[in-house]
C-alpha cells in the first residue's frame, strides 16, 4: 500500500471555538498518539485527508515538528448531515509493526440454483498485518453454495502477511432460504372473491 503524504501544523488552540475556526479554514482537527508518547494534537488539510481516508486503513506519512511520523486513522467523526470530517485519531506505527485493523469481506460466484439469499453477518474481518502492507480487502467465493451454508472466519484464506485477531469460529457469510411473504387478510379476500 502507498504512503500517502499530508501537511500538518501542531495545534495550540483547544475547544470548541478553536476547532471551529480550523474547519472554517477547511482543515481538520486531529490527535496523533501511540508507542507511549504523548499525544500531539494537529491540523490537517480538509480535502487531502478526506481524499486520502476513501482508501480503507490508509498508510499516512506526516511531519510533526521536523519528524516524520507513519499514521494509520483509528477513528474518524464526520458530520452528521454534510459527511465532513470533524475530527480524527491517528495511531503512529512504526515500519515491520504488527497491527490489528478491519478488513471488508467481499463476495464472488453465484449461489445454488434457487431462491437463496446471502446474508453477510460480517462485513468486515479483524485481522492482524504488517503496518506498511495493510490488505485492502479479502474477497471469499460463495459459488455453489446453499441454504443453511456458512462461511467461518477460519474458512477465510487471508492475503499472504495477514493472520486473522478476531474469533476464527465466527459466522462471516451465510445463505439464507428466501421465504414468501403471508398474504395479508385484504390479499387473502381478494384471493378468495377471485376463485368465486
Amino acid at each position: 500500500m502507498a504512503e500517502i503524504k499530508l501537511a500538518t501544523e501542531v495545534r495550540t488552540e483547544f475547544g470548541k471555538g478553536a476547532a471551529r475556526r480550523i474547519r472554517r479554514a477547511n482543515q481538520v482537527p486531529g490527535v496523533v498518539y501511540g508507542h507511549g508518547a504523548e499525544p500531539v494534537h494537529v491540523t490537517l488539510p480538509g480535502h487531502d485527508l478526506l481524499l486520502a481516508l476513501r482508501t480503507a486503513n490508509v498508510l499516512i506519512g506526516l511531519e510533526i515538528d521536523g519528524k516524520d511520523a507513519l499514521v494509520i486513522p483509528k477513528a474518524v467523526q464526520r458530520h452528521p448531515l454534510k459527511g465532513t470530517i470533524e475530527h480524527v485519531d491517528l495511531l503512529t506505527v512504526k515500519r515491520g509493526e504488527k497491527v490489528n485493523v478491519e478488513i471488508a469481506v467481499h463476495a464472488e460466484g453465484d449461489l445454488a440454483p434457487g431462491a437463496n439469499l446471502l446474508e453477510y453477518v460480517l462485513n468486515t474481518l479483524l485481522v492482524e498485518a504488517e503496518a506498511t502492507h495493510i490488505p485492502e480487502s479479502v474477497t471469499v467465493s460463495v459459488a455453489g453454495l446453499d441454504a443453511g451454508d456458512s462461511i467461518l472466519a477460519k474458512d477465510i484464506a487471508l492475503p499472504k502477511g495477514s493472520t486473522l485477531a478476531g474469533d476464527e469460529d465466527a459466522v462471516v457469510l451465510q445463505v439464507v432460504a428466501a421465504q414468501a411473504e403471508e398474504p395479508t387478510a385484504e390479499q387473502a379476500a381478494a384471493a378468495e372473491g377471485a376463485e368465486a
